[in-house]
C-alpha cells in the first residue's frame, strides 16, 4: 500500500507569516526517505497554502509522483495539462471552507468531468475522482473514464460508534464495488494513526493520502519520524 504525503500544511504555515519559508519543497526527499511513495499537494483557487510556483517545482521535481489536488475549473485543468504530473485528483472545492468538506458529485456533473478526464489523459496524466463511498458516484466515475478512486474517508474519521462503524462498512462496500468495476482505490481525509488501520485493512484500496495528521505529528516528533510512524502502522 502506498503512502501519499500532502504537503499543503507545511505550505500554510509559510503563509501565515508571508515568509520564504517553510518551503514545501524541503519536506519532498524527507517523506520519501521515511517510506512516502508519493507527494500531493492541492492548488486551491484562492492559492491559501500551495501556490503556483511550488506546483511548478514539484512537477518539475526529478522522478517525483506528483499528486495534484484540484478544482474541475478551466484554470487548474490548463496548469496540469501544461505541467502534466504523474496524477491528479479532482476534488470539491469551496471558497468558505476549512478543508475538502465532501466528496465530488459525478453524477451531477458527469458530461464537464467526462471532458476534464479526457483532456488530462490525453496528456498523460492518471486522473482520480475524490468521492464519497456511494455506488451511484463510483459507477459514474466508471462511466466517464476515470481510471481511480479516491474514497473520501472524512466522515469515517469525524464519526464514533455506530455511525462510524457504518461509515467503515460503507467504505468497505464501495472498495469492493470499485474493484469489481476494474477502478484503481485510494482513500484519505481526516486520517490519523489510530483510525488507520481500520482502512489498510480494506484490500482493494492501494494508496492512503494523508496530510494534516502527518504535519501535526511532525510538530513533535520530526517529519521523517512521522511519516515513517504512518508507513509502519500501513505495513503492519
Amino acid at each position: 500500500m502506498n503512502l501519499g504525503v500532502n504537503i499543503d500544511h507545511i505550505a500554510t504555515l509559510r503563509q501565515a507569516r508571508g515568509t520564504p519559508y517553510p518551503d514545501p519543497l524541503a519536506a519532498v526527499p524527507v517523506c520519501l526517505a521515511a517510506g512516502a511513495g508519493s507527494i500531493t499537494a492541492h492548488l486551491r483557487e484562492d492559492r491559501r497554502h500551495i501556490q503556483d510556483h511550488d506546483i511548478e517545482r514539484l512537477a518539475a521535481y526529478p522522478g517525483l509522483h506528483l499528486n495534484m489536488e484540484m478544482g474541475a475549473t478551466d484554470e487548474m485543468v490548463a496548469i496540469c495539462e501544461r505541467l502534466r504530473p504523474f496524477a491528479c485528483c479532482l476534488v470539491p472545492e469551496k471558497r468558505e471552507e476549512l478543508t475538502t468538506e465532501g466528496g465530488l458529485d459525478v453524477v451531477a456533473h458527469q458530461s464537464r468531468l467526462a471532458a476534464v478526464v479526457e483532456r488530462l489523459t490525453a496528456v498523460g496524466v492518471r486522473v482520480s475522482m475524490f468521492i464519497d463511498p456511494v455506488p451511484e458516484q463510483i459507477r459514474a466515475s466508471r462511466a466517464i473514464g476515470a481510471p481511480v478512486i479516491e474514497l473520501h474517508t472524512g466522515h469515517y474519521a469525524n464519526y464514533r460508534g455506530q455511525m462510524q462503524s457504518n461509515e467503515l462498512a460503507a467504505l468497505r462496500d464501495g472498495a469492493s464495488l470499485a474493484g469489481d468495476l476494474g477502478l484503481i482505490v485510494h482513500a484519505g481525509h481526516g486520517l490519523t494513526v489510530e483510525n488507520t488501520p481500520a482502512i489498510c485493512a480494506i484490500p482493494e484500496i492501494e494508496e492512503l493520502n494523508i496530510g494534516h495528521a502527518i504535519v501535526a505529528d511532525a510538530i513533535f516528533k520530526g517529519l521523517h519520524q512521522a511519516v515513517a510512524d504512518f508507513k509502519a502502522v500501513m505495513v503492519r
